[in-house]
C-alpha cells in the first residue's frame, strides 16, 4: 500500500512539472549559462513549492486554502513583477561562449541559492495551484479525499510529488547542460533573448490577469 502511494505521488509530481512553462524555461536558460548544478537547484525550488502546496491541499487544510485563494491578486502581482524582472535582467545578460572549458566551475552558494529562491517564490506565487493538487489528490483516491486522515498515506504521496517533480528538474538539466555544450555564444544569446521576452510575456500576462 506505502509503494501504491509512493508511486501516485512520483506520476503526478512528473506530470506538474513537465509541461514548459516559465519554471521550464528558466531551468533550461540557467542550466545552458551555469550549468546542469544550478540549473537543477533551480529547478528543486519549484519542486519544494509543489510539495509545499500538495502538503495544503492533501492535509486539507481548508483555512490556509482559502486564505491564499483570497490573496491571489497580490500573489500574482508579485509573481508577475518578480517575471518580468527575470526577463529583464535574462535579456540583458551577456552570455559567455558555453562550449569553452571554464564554462562549468563550481556554483556559488550565492547563485544556486538566488536559483532556488527565485523558482520557489515563482512557484508559491500562484495559490490555485492548492485546488489543482487537491483535485488531483481527489482523482487518485487519496487519503483525504476518502474523508480518512491516513497521514503517513498522504505523506507518501507527497513525498513521491516531490520525488517525481524532482527527478524531471534532474533530466531537464541535465540534458539542457549537456546540449549547451556544443553552442556558440552567438546561440547562447539567442538563448537569453528568446528566454528573456518570453518571461518578461509571461510577465505581462500575469499582470494585466490581475489587474483586469
Amino acid at each position: 500500500m506505502s509503494i501504491h502511494y509512493l508511486l501516485k505521488g512520483l506520476l503526478l509530481g512528473l506530470s506538474i512539472a513537465a509541461p514548459v512553462g516559465p519554471i521550464g524555461l528558466l531551468c533550461i536558460r540557467r542550466s545552458v549559462a551555469e550549468g546542469a548544478r544550478v540549473g537543477f537547484v533551480c529547478g528543486l525550488g519549484a519542486a519544494t513549492a509543489d510539495a509545499l502546496y500538495a502538503a495544503i491541499g492533501g492535509f486539507a487544510l481548508t483555512t490556509l486554502t482559502q486564505w491564499l485563494v483570497r490573496a491571489r491578486f497580490g500573489l500574482s502581482l508579485a509573481g508577475g513583477l518578480l517575471l518580468l524582472y527575470l526577463g529583464v535582467r535574462t535579456l540583458r545578460a551577456t552570455p559567455t561562449d558555453p562550449a569553452a572549458p571554464a564554462h562549468h566551475p563550481a556554483a556559488p552558494t550565492s547563485v544556486s541559492r538566488e536559483a532556488y529562491v527565485s523558482t520557489l517564490l515563482l512557484t508559491l506565487a500562484n495559490p490555485m495551484t492548492i485546488l489543482s493538487f487537491a483535485g488531483a489528490f481527489a482523482g487518485l483516491g487519496g487519503p483525504a479525499a476518502a474523508g480518512v486522515q491516513h497521514y503517513a498515506a498522504t505523506g507518501l504521496l507527497i513525498t513521491g510529488t516531490f520525488g517525481g517533480s524532482a527527478l524531471w528538474w534532474l533530466a531537464l538539466s541535465g540534458g539542457a547542460a549537456r546540449a549547451g555544450r556544443y553552442i556558440g555564444t552567438r546561440i547562447a544569446r539567442g538563448i537569453n533573448i528568446a528566454c528573456g521576452a518570453t518571461l518578461a510575456g509571461f510577465g505581462l500576462h500575469a499582470l494585466a490577469t490581475a489587474l483586469g
